[in-house]
This record gives C-alpha cells, sequence and structure tokens, in this order.
C-alpha cells in the first residue's frame, strides 16, 4: 500500500527544524511583531530548507494586509493601459506586492463590478481610471472605507485622492502650434469628446478666454482646450465644423467623423486626432480616401503607439510617458497604503513629441488659398 505524501510544509514544521516556538517562526514568516536578528536567520533557514509557502490568507487576518493591489484599465487590449500596467507591476513586484487587474471596458457598470471584485479580494488599496468623471460614488465609498485610491489618466471630480497624468492641454497646444506654424489653417481634430453637457460651440467660447481651466476635465476636452488655445495664440479663426467628435472610444466612430470631414468640399489640410483609438479609426478613413500624406493631410497623433512607427509614412505623434505614469500611481498608491497621510497629491508629467514625416506645408485645395499670416 502506497504511503500517503506529506505535501503541506507548516510553520509548526519550520519552528522545530530552527529550535524556536511556533509563534516566533509566525512573526518572521509574517513580518511582524519583533524577533532577534539571530532568530529570525534560523527561521528563514528553516524555511528555505523545507520549502515553505506563506499562507497568505492567514497572515492577512494577523496583519490586516494582503500585499495585494487592485487595477480598474479602461481597456486592458489598449497599448495605452499596457505600458502603465507594466510600469504599475514593476513597481509592485519590487515591493512584493501582488497585483489583480480587472477591465471597465469603458463603462460605468463594469467598473462598479470591478470595483466590487476587488473590495471582495481584500486589496489593500486600488489604481483606477475612471471611466465618467461625474459617477464616482463607488470610488467615494472605497475612499470613505479607508482604502486609498490613485486615480490615473482621469479622475472623477471632487474624490479627495491622488491623481497622476500629463498635461494634455499642453501636448495638444504644442501639436497643433506645430500644424499652424506650417501654414495650415484648416486642422481638424477628431476626438471622443464625451461627458460634457455643452456644444462644440459652447466650449470654444469658454475655452478661449485666458483664465479658463480644463484641469478637471475628460482628456479629450483638455486636449480640445489646447486646439483652441494654439489657435487663439496664432490668431486663427475656430470652426466648429472641423471638430469630429464620436462621443464613445469607438474606431469606428472615429472612422465615421473622420470620413464626413475628409469627404467636405472645404475639408481640413491637417488632422489632429485626440488619442489611440482615434487614430486608428482616422488612419482607415484616410486609407479609404484618394490622399496621400504629408502632401494631401498632415497629421498629429496624440499618444505614440508602436504601429505609428511602422506605417508609410510614419505618423507624428504626442508622446505619454505611459510605464512612468504606471510607476508614479504604484508608488503613491503603497505610500498610501504604508501610512502616509499627507494631503492629496497631483502627478502631472510632460508630454514630448514625436516627428517622423507625416507633417507639411499644405497644398491649397481647389478655391482656396494658402495662408501663413494667420489672417
Amino acid at each position: 500500500m502506497l504511503s500517503k505524501k506529506k505535501t503541506g510544509v507548516t510553520i509548526t514544521d519550520v519552528a522545530r527544524l530552527a529550535g524556536v516556538s511556533t509563534a516566533t517562526a509566525g512573526r518572521v514568516l509574517g513580518d511582524y511583531g519583533y524577533s532577534s536578528r539571530e532568530k529570525r536567520e534560523k527561521v528563514l533557514s528553516a524555511a528555505q530548507a523545507l520549502g515553505y509557502r506563506p499562507n497568505l490568507l492567514a497572515r492577512s487576518l494577523i496583519t490586516g494586509r494582503t500585499k495585494t493591489i487592485g487595477v480598474v484599465a479602461g481597456d486592458i487590449q489598449s497599448p495605452f493601459y499596457a505600458s502603465i500596467l507594466r510600469g504599475i507591476s514593476n513597481v509592485a513586484e519590487r515591493n512584493d506586492f501582488g497585483l489583480i487587474i480587472t477591465n471597465s471596458d469603458e463603462n460605468i457598470e463594469h467598473e462598479i463590478r470591478s470595483v466590487r471584485l476587488l473590495l471582495e479580494k481584500q486589496v489593500d488599496g486600488m489604481i483606477v481610471s475612471p471611466c465618467d468623471p461625474e459617477g464616482g460614488e463607488h470610488l467615494v465609498s472605497v475612499v470613505a472605507a479607508g482604502i486609498p485610491i490613485v486615480q490615473i489618466d482621469r479622475q472623477v471630480h471632487s474624490l479627495g485622492a491622488d491623481f497622476v497624468g500629463v498635461d494634455n492641454k499642453q501636448g495638444a497646444h504644442d501639436a497643433v502650434a506645430r500644424l499652424l506654424a506650417q501654414g495650415h489653417r484648416r486642422i481638424g481634430m477628431i476626438g471622443e469628446l464625451g461627458y460634457g453637457d455643452w456644444s462644440i460651440e459652447e466650449f470654444f467660447a469658454l475655452a478661449s478666454a485666458p483664465s479658463y481651466a480644463s484641469d478637471s476635465l475628460y482628456p479629450s476636452w483638455q486636449r480640445l482646450h489646447g486646439y483652441v488655445e494654439a489657435h487663439r495664440e496664432a490668431g486663427v479663426p475656430l470652426d466648429p465644423m472641423l471638430i469630429g467628435r464620436s462621443r464613445s472610444y469607438s474606431a469606428q466612430g472615429a472612422q465615421h467623423q473622420a470620413q464626413m470631414l475628409l469627404s467636405n468640399k472645404s475639408r481640413p489640410t491637417a488632422l489632429f486626432t485626440a488619442d489611440g483609438l482615434m487614430t486608428e479609426g482616422t488612419m482607415a478613413a484616410v486609407a479609404e480616401s484618394d490622399l496621400a500624406l504629408p502632401d494631401d493631410l498632415s497629421v498629429i497623433c496624440f499618444d505614440d503607439l508602436d504601429w505609428m512607427g511602422f506605417v508609410r509614412p510614419r505618423l507624428d505623434a504626442v508622446a505619454q510617458p505611459r510605464g512612468a505614469m504606471g510607476e508614479a500611481a504604484a508608488q503613491l498608491l503603497l505610500d498610501r497604503i504604508a501610512g502616509n497621510d499627507e494631503p492629496e497629491k497631483r502627478i502631472v508629467m510632460r508630454t514630448r513629441q514625436i516627428v517622423r514625416g507625416s507633417v507639411a506645408p499644405p497644398r491649397a485645395l481647389p478655391g482656396q488659398a494658402v495662408s501663413v499670416t494667420g489672417q
């Protein structure tokens, strides 16, 4: 008859081999309480020799910590979030934290379910990219329960939680200003531009004021603000008909908006896209047209994705430090978990302009004259 092989090594086994009490072995292996250096070394050596694996659930009952952080990403299939998740993972791994990743699919109900799941898993904190700046009651309740949250890329108004993002307005401003400097006067923009009750005309009026602040708005609106500001500084009139508003994160919606702009008799001579999905849809529309980049149409994209360097011509882009954003968010969260109770922090990183050759001075369209004076 076969003997039953013992598969689990217990704290008692480790304590017996180390010659210490079970309580002492538990303190060392659970990383709580005090133990002398000598006893600590004996316990760790015995644990390694026996191949002991800690019972994380039992340890969490003692310490109140699971050494786990949760992430709610907008779309884990997106290269944007993949790079952010890599940065988060790097910091979590260095600090012996586990990671639970969920996906909201840019849907508030999915986001609520993801947060509920992470609470059930008893994570020590969360990194969230909120999909609705106004619908944050579920996040407010998490913060109120004492579980730290760090928002990344987007934020809920008045949540009172740390935030990591980029200077969307400045990045868009610099891209559009470069198009204007090349002589473009009809610059189209393709953006999601959801979660806003105003029309494009109303937003133009708001954003044209030098004192207007868009920091709390959705990123696409901040980028439109940069578009407006670049035109205002150059003295170039704004035309709301040049803004393609998809109202959702959809490549198909962006493609439809770009098709409408490019089929217009007085079409734009340049396009600025507000994110990776908008660029994907826009380039599908460009591929269906008879337009050649950059001779017939210049393009600059917000967010630099790998494929933009492979297509011909390669695409100019506004690069976000996505990995650094993830690392900063993870470090902020770990600091909060460790007890940092300083006032909420905002980390806003700079973007970088990538020039590859998809921008050139405009050609005059039939019945139009190209002006570089801005008048």
